[in-house]
């Protein structure tokens, strides 16, 4: 029987255990029944559920345990966090790993709308994957049959707030590990009754155990003022809540930005191409030994291009027990028809199954370079040289990647070879050629840095920031030429119908680019058309334009809006028939109910235009006679 099979057997047997036992301790504090999903609604705001995953003798890698038991997975599910909780590497990750993971949910959730249009694309609710932030525990024990003990605490959620749920899995799991399953009880109750529901723009604070996290959700810059949902964002005029001090406060600057360097500072010779992959949706495959490094280079990827989204498909830590795996590598059987994804994996197998991919990413050994050191320890004889190499040891901390980068022979354009010795070497392999010369002062103050152990959140703002300003540099022509398919206020009447906004034209928008493209804002020089023509055809561009054109749409229709509001219906209505008359009526009813239930997606003073709307609404009303209005249900 095969793996998926045993754990899709046990899934409904342990749903039944746990249920049992779950339905006792509320037996023993609450009630007689056990509390469904609709008494976790603020808890589900957050997180979707605790799973914990054991490694059986007999299933393999098996569920243990989920809370609350309302939100149990499907089996697909159940199958996918089974085999990604556990490292898919023969890399002997001992003592305690973190890493997360990117699963596609078997049924979409509805996400919170009102959320969604206030934050940045980065923080967005995501109704068709779950984030899993899983903490790996793999120890010896004598005790067990296998003589190690293996055990797997997940928090699921749909929310990608990497710096939240990672703190809070340091928090939790080893008291999950020490004191059982009445932390994760406790914990759940504890956020479900104190904690707010989701906010953008004002401060929060989250209590948690012993500690309080105080965390602040930023309001996207292009989000539209919401007058009719506060609950999400609160009110115009609302003031952010001031905090109460809490002595164990953890005070969080950002929910989601992770440390860049960490992952980039082997690879600053191949930024700029890395950062044209990404913006292009090239498929890219990460391969590491740890799936804590794998998870932490692809998401520092999807970074680089921030503020746009990155549209295309994801996959922090990916397996071959995925239920995806087959969509992927299917597709890899043509090089026409590679997908636009980016993978993180560990197993050596990917390495010859996605030989066809264009780019791989192949991260720093840490384990080998240990093993290495211990080599150049014990060769040697005198205890100077002792020392230096004790020197060289500590240089290799964040897995000896400066130590390597020579030997990688990392350039713009490396190329995989079938020699063994350079496909293998950490580094970019890649024949892509980049459109864009790369900015040497940057790279020269961040190696400066490295030389002289400058902090590594210091590098990060550093090289954060420029990424920031190259890709707003690229985005800003594109922003440009879209407001200028905006029809004239001239166009826009009361009396018609709301005017679409023009097609988005190639050609039109490159022959922009000679007096208002990139290079006005960006010392970078290079084919800049060629870059743009590369970006057009991928799904980032297809997912920036999708939004901006929706914005747009309604734009058009709130200065309709607006224009109805303030039209003089009266003396339009003078020489019209009494049905023009009730059609005009019916019209107005219809943008008021189209549009009051999206008022947090209109601009400004949308309160006021929907009162005139109303008013207007009364006036064409009394234009009629009496016998007419109860007819037509006015």
């Amino acid at each position: 029987m095969s793996a998926d099979a045993r754990i899709k057997q046990m899934a409904p047997s342990l749903d039944t255990s746990e249920r049992k036992r779950e339905h006792q301790d509320v037996d023993a504090t609450n009630s007689n029944s056990e509390p469904s999903a609709s008494d976790w609604v603020n808890f589900s705001q957050w997180m979707h559920c605790f799973c914990v995953v054991t490694f059986d003798l007999n299933l393999g890698q098996a569920l243990e345990h989920v809370y609350p038991p309302a939100f149990m997975p499907s089996d697909q599910e159940v199958s996918n966090i089974c085999y990604m909780a556990f490292p898919d590497s023969n890399s002997g990750c001992m003592g305690d790993t973190k890493f997360h993971m990117r699963l596609r949910c078997t049924t979409r959730r509805d996400s919170l709308p009102g959320y969604n249009a206030e934050c940045s694309p980065a923080l967005r609710q995501d109704g068709s994957h779950y984030w899993g932030f899983v903490y790996f525990r793999q120890k010896r024990d004598p005790n067990l049959p296998r003589g190690y003990f293996q055990k797997s605490f997940i928090i699921i959620t749909r929310l990608p707030f990497f710096n939240l749920y990672y703190d809070i899995l340091s928090q939790l799991a080893p008291r999950y590990f020490e004191e059982g399953t009445d932390v994760l009880r406790l914990a759940s109750e504890q956020i479900n009754r104190q904690w707010p529901g989701l906010r953008v723009g004002m401060p929060l604070q989250l209590p948690l155990l012993d500690c309080s996290y105080q965390i602040c959700i930023p309001r996207t810059s292009s989000s539209r003022k919401s007058t009719a949902d506060g609950g999400i964002g609160g009110s115009a005029g609302e003031s952010p809540p001031v905090m109460a001090a809490c002595p164990a406060a953890k005070v969080l600057a950002s929910v989601n930005e992770i440390e860049l360097f960490r992952s980039l500072d082997f690879v600053m010779e191949q930024l700029y191409t890395l950062w044209e992959l990404v913006i292009t949706a090239e498929p890219i495959v990460v391969v590491g030994t740890s799936p804590a490094d794998c998870s932490h280079m692809v998401q520092t990827l999807l970074a680089m291009i921030a503020p746009l989204e990155y549209c295309a498909e994801a996959r922090p830590y990916f397996t071959i027990h995925d239920s995806e795996f087959r969509e992927f590598t299917q597709e890899c059987s043509s090089k026409t028809t590679l997908p636009a994804c980016i993978l993180g994996v560990t197993n050596p197998f990917f390495v010859k199954l996605l030989k066809d991919w264009p780019h791989m990413l192949r991260l720093v050994d840490n384990q080998r370079n240990m093993q290495q050191q211990q080599h150049l320890l014990l060769g040697q004889k005198h205890a100077r040289n002792i020392a230096s190499a004790t020197s060289f040891s500590s240089s290799t901390e964040l897995g000896g990647r400066i130590a390597l980068k020579s030997n990688a022979n990392l350039n713009g354009s490396s190329s995989s070879s079938n020699g063994s010795g350079d496909a293998s070497s950490a580094g970019l392999h890649s024949k892509y050629r980049p459109y864009l010369k790369k900015d040497k002062a940057l790279i020269k103050k961040v190696l400066l840095g490295m030389k002289t152990k400058r902090p590594e959140h210091v590098q990060t703002a550093l090289i954060r920031r420029h990424l920031l300003e190259l890709t707003q540099s690229f985005m800003i022509p594109l922003e440009r030429y879209m407001a200028s398919l905006m029809p004239l206020q001239k166009d826009i009447s009361p009396f018609k119908s709301a005017p679409n906004a023009s097609s988005f034209k190639l050609d039109d928008f490159l022959a922009t680019l000679e007096t208002a493209g990139p290079q006005l804002t960006s010392p970078l020089k290079g084919d800049w058309k060629g870059l743009y023509r590369r970006f057009f055809r991928s799904p980032n561009f297809r997912g920036w334009y999708g939004a901006r054109h929706r914005e747009l749409q309604l734009t058009l229709q709130d200065l309709q809006l607006q224009a109805l509001s303030v039209a003089n219906l009266e003396h339009w209505a003078h020489d019209k028939q009494e049905v023009e008359i009730i059609d005009m009526i019916l019209k107005l009813k219809q943008k008021l109910n189209l549009y009051g239930d999206k008022a947090t997606q209109l601009e400004g003073n949308n309160g006021s235009t929907q009162q005139q709307i109303r008013a207007q609404i009364e006036c064409m009303k009394g234009l009629l006679p009496p016998d007419l209005k109860n007819v037509v249900n006015l």
